[in-house]
């Protein structure tokens, strides 16, 4: 086969290796709040579902988690894992891949870490039986929704609560591990938006729901904020 000078050229030629440089800022110091180790296995477990073992590995060391590479936290209820680390890993996700890619991740995270074993807790460990399903929509919301604020108040650090009106819920989160020592001009509480809509798809056998962010700790807000609205997406 005849190649043209051009083509030659094009064939010999190694190609181009891009390096990504990635800064990272300041991390977050230690809390003294918590979470029970077997919240934090299945967030990194669902992390790892959602960007591959070497995307999570990239992360840890990013923000000086190393240790939890080859180290799970271990299966248990002891409050152990510092709500430093779920910010640090927040701010680390949009270090590597922006705000928008990194709002995607943490809102896929959400929803993996609720599918992954969140529903197992407490409150909601009954939620998936016949009796609950065959319930209308809005009891199964009116129970379900402020099931989900019970397990974080009773299991974690994280203090949650709900409250009813006539076309939406709003979820209220008093300590919120991913505004800490976060300063933001736009919400950050993208995993927990993540595991309400999954919460919601759960429930509702499948739909969709709007669950927007209103106010936000790490813009200022005294409690995080978060809208729910009643009626599915058509």
């Amino acid at each position: 086969m005849n190649l043209s000078p051009v083509a030659i050229l094009i064939v010999i030629l190694p190609p181009v290796k891009q390096r990504l440089e990635v800064v990272v800022r300041e991390l977050v110091p230690m809390s003294g709040y918590y979470y029970p180790n077997k919240m934090a296995r299945i967030l990194l477990i669902s992390m790892e579902e959602v960007m591959g073992r070497n995307g999570l590995n990239a992360l840890l060391n990013l923000v000086e988690m190393r240790q939890f590479i080859t180290d799970l936290p271990p299966d248990n209820l002891e409050r152990e894992f510092d709500f430093a680390y779920i910010s640090n890993l927040n701010r680390g996700l949009e270090d590597i891949y922006g705000p928008r890619g990194g709002r995607g991740l943490a809102l896929r995270g959400g929803r993996a870490i609720f599918s992954r074993g969140l529903k197992q807790f407490g409150a909601l460990a009954g939620v998936g039986d016949l009796a609950f399903k065959v319930l209308p929509l809005q009891t199964k919301l009116r129970i379900g929704i402020p099931a989900v604020a019970r397990i974080f108040t009773q299991f974690s650090d994280q203090t949650s609560r709900c409250e009813e009106f006539d076309d939406h819920y709003l979820y209220y989160i008093d300590r919120c591990s991913m505004c800490w020592g976060v300063e933001s001009d736009r919400p950050v509480c993208h995993v927990a938006v993540g595991i309400l809509q999954e919460t919601l798809r759960w429930i509702s056998g499948g739909l969709e729901f709007r669950v927007n962010p209103t106010e936000c700790i790490a813009m200022g807000a005294k409690t995080g904020v978060i809208r729910i609205d009643k009626e599915p997406i058509k």
